[in-house]
């Protein structure tokens, strides 16, 4: 591998020095959670949602409970722009609920991104970005650190002139993660002057780790250094946008948030370009095992995720936290034994099951599914199939004995045997049911 063409981020953007405080904080409630589902996720699938598919997401997030949902991109195609507007000119859009449209901070894409929410009756965020990093500017834009703080000075002034009382403003420095923090200050500086950042009517800045390049700790480390650092602090709300290029998306959102983010986008199972955006449901939902209400509504985990396979056509691994087909199941032998043993053990409220960090019953799941039996599993999770699907009693003897039959059936087949099998297979071992 020829590791050596490559570089840390340390010696790519030097983390300026810091008073950490971010390891010694806890998680102890939500952030505000933004999808970005219908514009970042959108942009990334094969086949972009058709309008009847960006409604019933729409829907769908409003129904679990986000309060601002990213739109679109109207610039990018018509599409995008007449679904904002109909988002603008119908009762799609409840009072609460504030939608962001998203637009480079180029004049006639932002022209054209203010054309589509004309008219809109509620409150709207008006999400301006510039890539910043040094390769982008050198490489992609062909501008100076100057030239392209002059482009965004234009773009937000621009925005604010056309922009009514019901818009709010953000702005993202695309790659914040490998971008100068000299330089992002300087540009944060400038936005929150002309949107003149204030508490009653907050700027949002969004930081995005567009591409993932480094350990989470060093963007937290970035993250906390903004918020120690930025210009008008109390009128800023403070956001990320991580991706998830090196597998550790969640623990950078996370990591984030204890060093100041008060606010993360991303997509509700982390569909996005290349490995994708940080999973939002995976984030809300580690919340909720650790006892923090997360604010959103996963109690139907199965209806939402058949709403986003089928807006995005693409189906949700197995192995995908909490919402996986697989995620709440044991093949393995020692597995089952102490599910089945924890399950009878419950008393009171609190859940503390071996090997199951959330009771399915929170996502609207069942137990049927928890133990599966194949060539794999033990005694104690044969039991437990037969005595929850039809109350087969068996002694301890018993469940010993008829492992071996089972093992024996299952090694010949070379695949799962289901509960009804099972019970067969008792009936032929014992000469009737239990």
């Amino acid at each position: 591998m020829p590791s050596h063409r490559y570089r840390d981020v340390f010696a790519r953007v030097p983390v300026e020095p810091l008073a950490r405080t971010w390891p010694d904080r806890r998680l102890t409630r939500a952030p505000l959670w933004v999808p970005v589902d219908l514009r970042d996720g959108n942009q990334a699938l094969a086949e972009p949602m058709d309008p009847e598919r960006k409604r019933r997401f729409f829907e769908l997030m409003v129904a679990i409970g986000y309060k601002e949902i990213e739109v679109g991109y109207p610039s990018a195609s018509q599409t995008d722009f007449d679904f904002v507007r109909l988002l603008a000119t119908s009762e799609l859009v409840p009072d609460e609920v504030t939608i962001v449209v998203f637009t480079p901070a180029r004049p006639e894409l932002i022209a054209r991104t203010l054309e589509s929410i004309q008219g809109i009756r509620g409150q709207v965020v008006v999400h301006m970005y510039a890539a910043t990093a040094p390769v982008w500017r050198d490489v992609v834009l062909r501008r100076t650190r100057d030239e392209l703080a002059e482009l965004v000075r234009a773009g937000a002034e621009q925005v604010l002139r056309s922009a009514g009382e019901s818009v709010r403003f953000q702005f993202s420095p695309e790659v914040f993660n490998l971008t100068e923090p000299d330089y992002i200050l300087e540009l944060a500086d400038q936005v929150t002057k002309v949107w003149d950042a204030r508490p009653e009517r907050p700027v949002i800045l969004n930081l995005p780790a567009t591409v993932e390049v480094a350990t989470p700790n060093v963007y937290a480390d970035q993250i906390e250094y903004m918020d120690q650092n930025l210009p008008r602090r109390d009128g800023v709300i403070l956001s990320v946008h991580p991706h998830n290029d090196r597998g550790t998306g969640i623990a950078c959102a996370e990591l984030a948030v204890l060093a100041g983010a008060q606010r993360v986008e991303g997509c509700i199972f982390g569909n996005g370009e290349r490995t994708g955006n940080v999973d939002l449901a995976t984030l809300a939902l580690n919340l909720h095992t650790q006892g923090v209400d997360p604010m959103i509504d996963f109690s139907d985990l199965d209806r939402i995720r058949e709403t986003v396979e089928y807006c995005t056509r693409m189906p949700i691994h197995p192995r995908h936290p909490y919402v996986g087909e697989l995620v709440h199941t044991a093949f393995s032998g020692t597995h089952q034994d102490a599910i089945r043993k924890g399950l009878a053990a419950r008393t009171g409220e609190r859940w503390e099951v071996p090997y199951l960090p959330i009771d399915p019953a929170d996502v609207g799941r069942g137990y049927e599914a928890v133990v599966r039996v194949n060539s794999q599993s033990g005694k104690g999770g044969i039991a437990h199939v037969l005595e929850t699907a039809y109350g087969v009693q068996m002694s301890a003897a018993e469940q010993v004995s008829f492992a071996r039959h089972v093992q024996r059936h299952t090694d010949a087949t070379g695949r799962e045997a289901s509960a009804a099998e099972l019970k067969t297979l008792y009936e032929e071992v014992y000469g009737c049911s239990n």
